[in-house]
């Protein structure tokens, strides 16, 4: 069989979005489906069109939401590279910088002038997020000229704000109670701070760790084995996953935070210290992030109004006004807006989007779709 297909260019991610109408609604039908289509046992996907890294073998499937003020729904898949399965508990501000630009060009959101706002709703997790579009001309714009860090590539403006992003999963900003506490991993104790904003993150104090949180990301490869560890010990904590249950490794996000240093970019580019605010290496599943991800840098930011925790302990306290991440790929920019009682009620990132190609994807051994 073959099922139509979207692929796009969100941020620093590629992600094949799908129209829920030609997909599976049972998600385990659906899994199936997505596994073939991307060649899911295969480590380097050679028989599917999943890109065999985190940022590039992603899915979202797409549809109009039945919630009030909510535009679009969208079920996020983080296909797994080798391992036949699909992650789906997580969501990625990437891809819904992409389904944001794919609403407006397949007229599931009516264009509003010069700028039109998709508000839209990630059924994993709940959170909700608005997308301000370029649709300047009152059309809709294929290509464009905004960058992000990680690509020279242009694409069109899309404006991502994370509404009321904190305790989405746990409940809390802070599940464990504490701003930072000292996290037992192995013989040595780690010092975290484990947020949930955007998504559950667990931010380690590089220094403390005798590291810098602006390693390359040569370094922080030979350290995975060592983060996966800090994920699987904070997991229970935070109340993600029962005392004894098997962690998983899309949540919590995990990485590390220091203080900012001059550094070159993937790309070649000199950053100065005075152009960041804080150094951020994150992992994305069980390889070194080559940016951050936007749940990620949602986390980072909201953790920076936490006095006390190991982001105002570099920053040097809360600010509501942008922080600057020292990422690998560039400088991201977020900003926590709307602050009450220390919550960010708005989080918002410039991001760029482009649809790459509209396909139909021949799907081997898999169920014919069903209206969901």
């Amino acid at each position: 069989m073959h099922t139509p297909a979207t692929l796009v260019r969100g941020g620093t991610s590629k992600c094949w979005l799908f129209n829920q109408v030609d997909v599976p609604a049972d998600r385990g039908e659906l899994e199936k489906l997505l596994v073939s289509a991307y060649g899911a046992t295969d480590p380097v996907e050679l028989d599917g069109v999943g890109g065999a890294t985190p940022t590039t073998s992603k899915a979202a499937v797409v549809g109009a939401s039945p919630e009030p003020g909510v535009d679009v729904d969208y079920l996020f898949a983080q296909v797994g590279i080798g391992t036949g399965q699909v992650e789906w508990t997580s969501n990625c501000g990437n891809c819904a910088t992409g389904v944001a630009l794919y609403a407006v060009a397949k007229g599931m959101v009516a264009i509003t002038g010069d700028r039109t706002r998709v508000v839209m709703r990630n059924t994993n997790t709940g959170a909700v997020l608005e997308g301000l579009v370029d649709t300047t001309g009152g059309v809709v714009h294929h290509f464009g000229r905004q960058t992000v860090p990680g690509t020279r590539a242009g694409g069109v403006a899309v404006g991502l704000t994370f509404r009321d992003p904190a305790g989405g999963t746990t409940g809390s900003l802070l599940p464990t109670g504490q701003a930072a506490q000292d996290l037992p991993v192995d013989a040595e104790p780690v010092r975290v701070s484990m947020v949930d904003a955007g998504a559950p993150v667990v931010l380690i104090d590089a220094l403390e760790a005798g590291r810098s949180g602006a390693e390359p990301l040569e370094r922080i490869g030979a350290d995975v084995p060592w983060l996966r560890t800090v994920r699987h010990a904070a997991a229970p904590l935070m109340g993600l996953i029962e005392p004894g249950g098997q962690p998983g490794d899309a949540v919590p996000k995990v990485g590390l935070v220091g203080p900012p240093v001059p550094y070159t970019t993937t790309l070649g580019e000199r950053i100065a210290a005075e152009d960041h605010d804080i150094s951020v290496r994150m992992l994305s599943m069980n390889a070194p992030h080559p940016a951050i991800g936007l749940t990620s840098a949602v986390a980072v930011a909201a953790a920076g109004l936490v006095e006390g925790s190991v982001v105002c302990r570099i920053t040097g306290g809360p600010t509501d006004e942008w922080l600057r991440l020292g990422t690998p790929a560039g400088v991201v920019a977020v900003r926590c807006t709307d602050v009450r009682d220390g919550l960010p009620r708005r989080v918002t990132v410039q991001r760029a989007a482009r649809l790459l190609a509209d396909a139909r994807i021949y799907v081997p051994g898999t169920v014919r779709a069903q209206a969901a």
